[in-house]
């Protein structure tokens, strides 16, 4: 089996680049062969070399999308870093649903949402702890980079080791229902959520409306600050002049002009800056 030299690792880290903005640490090469490991044994590949040795001499953009969504990390459960949530319910929304009593409507998004645990997180927050806005237009929306991603989210469908991790004792009789060793999303939760394919570094996103919250967690960590800072200002355009922001615990939108960071229930929020 031939070595993989450092410039085949150096081709896969643009080739990933290239296809999701996301910056692999060199330290982190490592992962290229346990990552791909399944990738390359469905292609009959015997190591990264003739892997790349492919991509160089052919088109394959199949393959290329299969690399750079393989190497994505997907970390994710349910009500992950429970703050926002207990803010969302305690005192955001209420304070949201009160300044729109008159359109009765609410839009959420939850970027990059891999799997779709944070967006049924939010389905089952409203139906939880909101029953007033049974009459509502309620429309929660997930993208994902990763196409067998969204077809995951679409299905609703968990091991009962994903449902453990997260979700609330009681939770899972009362918004799942039971399918061997797993657990199906409820129509009325899923009825709730709608999934689709989506790149967040490829303007114009998919959205006309404005959103009153969007999640944006951890997915900025990977980005080049160019990138982040990009981003950053085409969320300000889709989120609602009184809405809410939350990224991910250890991100901040530093370098941003157009988001007012806000403390509050041990977690951080931003608003979006008017402009002049």
């Amino acid at each position: 089996m031939q070595t993989t030299s450092s410039a085949d690792l150096s081709y896969l880290r643009q080739l990933v680049f290239g296809f999701s903005q996301n910056v692999l640490d060199p330290a982190h090469d490592y992962l290229f062969e346990s990552r791909l490991s399944r990738l390359l044994r469905a292609h009959g590949m015997a190591s990264l070399h003739q892997l790349v040795r492919h991509l160089r001499t052919r088109t394959d953009a199949a393959l290329e999308r299969a690399v750079a969504e393989a190497m994505i990390t997907r970390e994710t459960s349910f009500f992950r870093d429970g703050r926002p949530f207990d803010l969302l319910r305690a005192e955001l929304l209420p304070r949201l649903i009160e300044r729109r009593l008159q359109t009765r409507t609410l839009r959420f998004w939850s970027a990059a949402c891999s799997t779709g645990q944070e967006a049924y997180s939010l389905a089952i927050l409203v139906r939880e702890h909101l029953r007033a806005l049974n009459h509502w237009d309620i429309r929660i929306e997930g993208t994902d980079l990763c196409a067998s991603a969204v077809e995951r989210a679409r299905a609703g469908r968990y091991h009962r080791i994903e449902i453990s991790r997260g979700l609330p004792a009681g939770y899972a009789p009362r918004y799942f229902d039971p399918l061997g060793d797993d657990w199906v999303v409820k129509p009325a939760v899923r009825s709730l959520c709608t999934f689709r394919q989506a790149n967040l570094c490829t303007a114009p996103l998919p959205f006309g409306e404005p959103f009153d919250v969007i999640f944006l967690r951890n997915v900025m960590l990977y980005f080049a600050r160019t990138t982040r800072l990009t981003l950053l200002a085409h969320v300000h355009r889709l989120l609602a002049p009184d809405g809410y922001l939350f990224l991910g615990s250890s991100e901040q939108a530093a370098g941003s002009v157009l988001w007012n960071p806000v403390l509050a229930g041990g977690t951080c929020y931003f608003k979006p800056k008017k402009l002049s």
